[in-house]
């Protein structure tokens, strides 16, 4: 077993004049692998690849991962008809609990309660985190040590590189959530990072739609990447290295934009296998990742990406890798962290297919994407959901 050196965190959060953390559990146990798979108490593989992967990069976060000392973000905190006493700095909740407030902490008094906004840390590390998975032999990111939204990632992506928009509405359409008209609620997460106004009113396009700016889906459109950079230059050259999408455009954050791209850059290349077939291999970068919440969702939708990409070009898929820059836990994740590091992955073959019948990537349908093997309602009893509080 191993255990997280908390004192160590709290002594900083201290010095920096904030509340200590207090997490459920410090022990984990320990990761023990052959390389493709974790083991079990026998020696014999378990789970999925995915699964030994995020187990590794958590084990190696918490024992050499560092505190950011200017976080940007901040937690919302909200105790509905709760009393605060600015002169003892604490907060009387309804069932009289006292919750002590740092300095660093805001305090604002509503109609429904006193809100408080805490600072949000993370832990992280930059260096000693990749993954690769061969694709041809049905290797996948999907991990089985809690249920992953695998359909709203994959509409994600075709969001962003095949609809081309930043259209907040049109992700709620390819989600079959769209309520924009009647009620004008937007049911995505990217809601957080929607063009506002000084009021915080939503800043509308053409359509009359709430959007997230110049970034992502918008810089694929104007700079035509995924045809041009990625489709048509692999056909005309498929020895070619210069095959990549970059969404990092900085003359594109001119203009008024939501979140920075954090999965930023691919790299695309065709390998002639000593087995006479062509397969794509594509490398996905990523400037920052939130790793406990969504850096197996990233892997899993550019997986869905490649091999879309690889029927258009009427060739296998091939490896697959992830190399993330800055990998992170936020502090309020790390007892979800520790709770994956202590749970049985499920045995299964878990992988991310595209119907056979589509030959264009712009003729793939959310429908079209597949996860085969993947047990979900098994995932859900055995290793149910976690919530992992966003810092916004």
């Amino acid at each position: 077993m191993k255990n997280f050196n908390i004192d160590r965190l709290n002594l900083k959060k201290i010095s920096l004049g904030e509340s200590p953390l207090h997490l459920n559990k410090t022990e984990y146990k320990d990761v023990i692998h052959n390389g493709s798979n974790l083991l079990d108490e026998n020696n014999d593989p378990i789970g999925t690849k995915g699964d030994m992967y995020t187990k590794l990069a958590i084990d190696y976060i918490l024992e050499y991962g560092t505190l950011d000392h200017t976080p940007r973000p901040m937690y919302e905190d909200m105790y509905e008809n709760g009393i605060y006493l600015p002169d003892k700095k604490i907060i009387i909740t309804t069932d009289n609990k006292e919750i002590y407030i740092s300095e660093k902490d805001k305090v604002m008094e509503t109609d429904k309660g006193i809100k408080v906004l805490v600072p949000a840390h993370t832990i992280s590390v930059n260096r000693n985190i990749e993954t690769t998975y061969d694709l041809s032999k049905g290797e996948s990111p999907l991990t089985t040590l809690r249920p992953i939204a695998t359909k709203s990632s994959n509409a994600e992506i075709l969001w962003i590189y095949q609809k081309q928009s930043n259209d907040l509405v049109v992700y709620d359409e390819l989600l079959g959530k769209n309520v924009w008209d009647e009620k004008h609620i937007i049911n995505n997460w990217w809601e957080d990072w929607a063009l506002r106004d000084e009021q915080g009113n939503y800043i509308l396009n053409e359509e009359g739609h709430p959007t997230i700016g110049a970034c992502y889906g918008e810089t694929i459109r104007r700079h035509d990447l995924l045809k041009k950079e990625v489709i048509d230059a692999l056909r005309e050259n498929p020895d070619n290295r210069r095959s990549m999408i970059s969404l990092w455009q900085q003359d594109d954050f001119k203009d008024p934009h939501g979140l920075k791209p954090c999965a930023f850059l691919t790299n695309w290349n065709i390998r002639h296998d000593w087995d006479g077939k062509d397969y794509l291999d594509m490398t996905l970068t990523q400037r920052s990742s939130d790793f406990a919440t969504a850096g197996c969702i990233n892997q899993v939708q550019y997986v869905a990406l490649q091999k879309m990409v690889a029927r258009e070009l009427g060739i296998e898929p091939g490896t697959f890798t992830w190399k993330p820059v800055n990998v992170q836990l936020y502090d309020r994740h790390i007892d979800q962290a520790i709770e994956m590091l202590n749970r049985d992955p499920i045995n299964c073959k878990a992988e991310i297919t595209v119907n056979k019948d589509v030959k264009k990537f712009d003729d793939f349908k959310l429908t079209d994407i597949e996860i085969i093997d993947y047990p979900k309602e098994l995932i859900k009893k055995k290793n149910p959901d976690l919530k992992f509080p966003l810092g916004i």
